[in-house]
């Protein structure tokens, strides 16, 4: 695995300014915060690095303002939550460079932690500008990145500052970065791969690069539609992009070439209208009425890539395998991702899923916390699986 330096090869930080990027863009409702997963994540480095003496100073961004301050995203409002999380105080300066953040920086007593304003409040963090990146660091002696969530940003708070002070990985990045080697990087072998989810057309990157790097690949929601009809079979009024199926042909021919099996349902639930306890019944992939819709894989199908599962090592999940959000339509990725969970808790598995509907179908089987890894990070998980090299992360691999 490419080399990066931890939380353990700080020596004594007593005394030391850590600026710690961290991920609080967590979720808000009428000004409280309504999921504290993000900060839980990132809890642990910023505790120990506290209880090591360390002057510990948070960045982070919060929502999408324009380039300036806008109340609405200041990430006072996160403050109380994280303090309720970490119980311990943690101060709050109302920009993240200039005077108000120096003064903050100079007043924290070791072991000390304070929460910088929105990195995004100024344009030079998503721009990576030089002179922000400078002013940031003036006010650390050291940079801990802790949110792979944002590591595929070249910004200033999560890229350019590991150019400026010595750079180390946070606990919850150590953790992302070494089960995502064990998913793909360098992986127990036979590989399986799940991908699911609506359309083909937003992971096309993602099949590619995953057919040269997976035993075999299930692919399920509505994107299997499409290449079931890439291959004349009739999915009626399915969700389906017929102008992608010469794509998924060619994704096809790929993975033959590469020696990866596609595994695509071999029956489905289907139903005339899509809500809660519609009408449904179960048939033959190759029997869909012509004004049915799938909404799930069948039972069959559920088999098929449980036994997939029990003949892999390691296993990788992106997107669910029907429309999990209405019941019956989450029955197939309940039972895989429950069988799954299963293998894991028993020692033959290596579990690392990730992306936003995966996390909460995961936590709708009950089974998020019998995974080897779960990662919440969204973006970063997905380009991460297509193979692509992300800034925040690359920055740390050079750092020797």
């Amino acid at each position: 695995m490419p080399s990066f330096k931890t939380i353990d090869d700080l020596g004594d930080i007593t005394g030391k300014r850590v600026l710690v990027r961290v991920d609080l863009n967590v979720p808000v409702k009428d000004g409280r915060v309504t999921d504290a997963t993000r900060i839980e994540r990132v809890a642990p480095t910023i505790g120990e690095l506290a209880d090591k003496g360390a002057k510990v100073i948070l960045l982070a961004h919060f929502g999408r303002p324009k380039g300036g301050p806008e109340a609405e995203f200041s990430l006072g409002i996160v403050q109380p939550s994280v303090e309720a999380v970490l119980d311990r105080p943690v101060y709050f300066a109302d920009d993240c460079i200039g005077q108000a953040a120096a003064q903050a920086v100079a007043d924290l007593k070791d072991g000390g932690i304070l929460m910088l304003e929105n990195t995004r409040f100024h344009k030079g963090e998503e721009k990576n500008d030089p002179e922000f990146v400078k002013a940031l660091a003036a006010n650390g002696d050291l940079y801990v990145n802790d949110a792979f969530s944002a590591a595929h940003r070249a910004h200033a708070s999560t890229e350019g500052l590991a150019h400026l002070l010595p750079a180390y990985a946070g606990r919850t990045m150590q953790a992302e970065l070494e089960a995502l080697e064990k998913g793909l990087g360098n992986p127990s072998r036979p590989v399986v791969a799940i991908v699911g989810g609506a359309k083909v057309s937003s992971k096309i990157d993602l099949l590619q690069n995953l057919v040269r790097k997976v035993d075999a690949l299930v692919i399920g929601g509505g994107m299997a539609n499409t290449f079931l009809a890439a291959q004349g079979i009739d999915v009626g009024k399915s969700l389906c992009e017929h102008d992608l199926a010469e794509t998924a042909r060619a994704i096809m021919a790929e993975a033959k070439s590469a020696g990866c099996a596609i595994v695509l349902p071999v029956d489905g639930v289907i139903a005339r209208e899509f809500k809660a306890g519609a009408a449904s019944e179960t048939v033959a992939i190759n029997a869909i009425p012509a004004d049915a819709m799938v909404l799930d894989v069948g039972p069959q199908s559920v088999k098929t890539v449980n036994d997939w599962i029990a003949t892999a090592e390691t296993l990788v999940w992106n997107g669910p395998l029907g429309a999990f959000e209405i019941a019956p339509f989450d029955a197939a990725t309940v039972a895989v991702a429950r069988f799954a969970a299963e293998e894991t808790r028993a020692g033959k598995l290596v579990s690392v899923a990730g992306g936003g509907d995966t996390v909460s179908a995961l936590n709708h089987a009950d089974v998020a916390d019998d995974f080897s890894y779960v990662s919440t990070a969204g973006g970063a998980f997905l380009e991460w699986m297509e193979g692509k090299p992300l800034p925040g992360v690359e920055v740390l691999k050079a750092v020797k």
